[in-house]
């Protein structure tokens, strides 16, 4: 089968690869012909662990090709999926559909073959019946459905989520746009991957409720940290002894200083303005939004804390260790570094930084933080090091080297990677999330 993907970002080129593996023959679109030359070249555009070897495979095997042109791109597409980017609209924090509408007109008036157009991009309730009605405002004669299929890739692990899903959502209208999904996911419904068809509106919803659910759970298990800190309990524990029930799960209960990335902050806004929309409040969603807002500023003056506090701070120095939300990823989207370097620049304080992806996308989002080619040049001469990602190459940091590297021995640990004991032993003054 051939798939047309528009929008050759994070899900769009990870699905397309995906689907490309699959056996189908797969077209990536992209207006952006630096980004189509770059792919030409073997030059992925974001960083995502194993992507450039598939995209490499399947593009020598003739699987997968890369285009500016869209009215090539689909034509003879069985499939055309939308995966362009949905951004939180400045102003009024919606999600800005334009990219998508924009795609759904020219898929309209280029639609040379009956086909199923699919909503890969997160969008809210609603969406594919303005995509369905743009189409057909198009004029177009040509038979089509247009089917939801949200996303539910984790950064860092977003092809094995692909290839072995916990669940795939397909909300479609017709039997038409059924067929054709399941023609599409063939290779998945062979190895028994649970597959949800529903209505076209439910598969939207789900996918905002599932990211806002789980940004709950990170915000309740933060604040159940602080908690910790003022009665003296362990937020370790207390997260395996909750975990441990079947009913709540394990998964996004590690304390930390908040959620970022490119769903859960935008999502969770998206889902509150269409319940204002529908007059049909989530104060629970909101105060979420709220607490995981603060808590980032909150860990910046953590961080001040180590140094004596605000009015002490000024002159000093700060190393930090990570700089995406998450590891194994480039993206800086929200992360609560930009917040905790914010906080500790604003109160007079020297900011040097390392992390093994990110810093060229960190460097004008950060530009008073110095970026260093190693952990151990961005900490020498600190007067407090902060671990804010816990990527893999800070689980087994030198800690005789650090020690003697650093101006004082105190350690911040916002991922509690460390082990209290350890670290004392070790000579640091050392703090972390929810423990004594």
């Amino acid at each position: 089968m051939k798939i047309a993907m528009v929008g050759s970002g994070y899900v769009g080129l990870v699905s397309g690869a995906c689907f490309a593996d699959f056996g189908h023959d797969v077209v990536c679109i992209d207006k952006d012909q630096s980004k189509i030359d770059r792919l030409h070249d073997g030059i992925m555009p974001i960083y995502e662990p194993g992507l450039d070897a598939l995209v490499e495979s399947n593009f020598k095997a003739g699987r997968l090709s890369f285009t500016t042109s869209l009215s090539e791109g689909i034509k003879g597409a069985s499939a055309i999926f939308i995966a362009v980017g949905t951004p939180s609209r400045r102003g009024d924090g919606h999600a800005d559909l334009s990219f998508v509408y924009a795609v759904a007109a020219e898929v309209g008036e280029h639609l040379s073959n009956n086909a199923v157009i699919v909503t890969k991009s997160t969008v809210p309730v609603g969406t594919g019946d303005e995509v369905e009605r743009i189409i057909k405002d198009s004029g177009t004669t040509r038979t089509f459905s247009v089917v939801s299929n949200p996303e539910f890739l984790r950064e860092g692990a977003a092809i094995r989520d692909f290839k072995r899903p916990d669940r795939i959502v397909i909300g479609a209208e017709d039997d038409f746009g059924r067929d054709i999904m399941h023609e599409v996911y063939r290779p998945l419904f062979l190895n028994e991957s649970p597959i949800l068809f529903t209505e076209r509106r439910t598969s939207e919803l789900i996918k905002y409720a599932a990211n806002a659910f789980l940004a709950t759970k990170i915000t309740f298990i933060n604040e159940m940290a602080d908690l910790c800190e003022k009665v003296g309990a362990d937020i370790q524990d207390v997260s395996r002894g909750i975990g441990m029930d079947n009913r709540i799960g394990s998964k996004f209960l590690h304390a930390g200083p908040g959620y970022g990335g490119s769903c859960f902050p935008k999502d969770t806004l998206a889902l509150l303005k269409t319940a204002e929309d529908y007059d049909s409040p989530t104060r629970i969603v909101e105060a979420v939004v709220k607490t995981n807002d603060s808590r980032k500023r909150a860990m910046g003056r953590k961080v001040l804390d180590a140094l004596g506090g605000a009015e002490k701070a000024r002159g000093k120095k700060a190393g930090l260790l990570g700089l995406t939300f998450k590891p194994n990823t480039d993206d800086m989207r929200d992360s609560p570094a930009i917040a905790i370097a914010q906080t500790l620049t604003d109160a007079g304080v020297i900011v040097s930084a390392y992390d093994p992806e990110g810093m060229d996308i960190a460097k004008p989002i950060m530009p008073d933080v110095a970026m260093c080619d190693d952990p151990y040049s961005a900490i020498e001469g600190v007067d407090v090091v902060a671990i804010v990602t816990e990527w893999d190459a800070f689980r087994a940091l030198d800690m005789k080297r650090l020690k003697e590297l650093v101006a004082a021995p105190v350690l911040v640990d916002l991922r509690n990677i460390y082990n209290p004991e350890d670290m004392r032993a070790a000579g640091f003054t050392y703090a972390s999330i929810g423990r004594n």
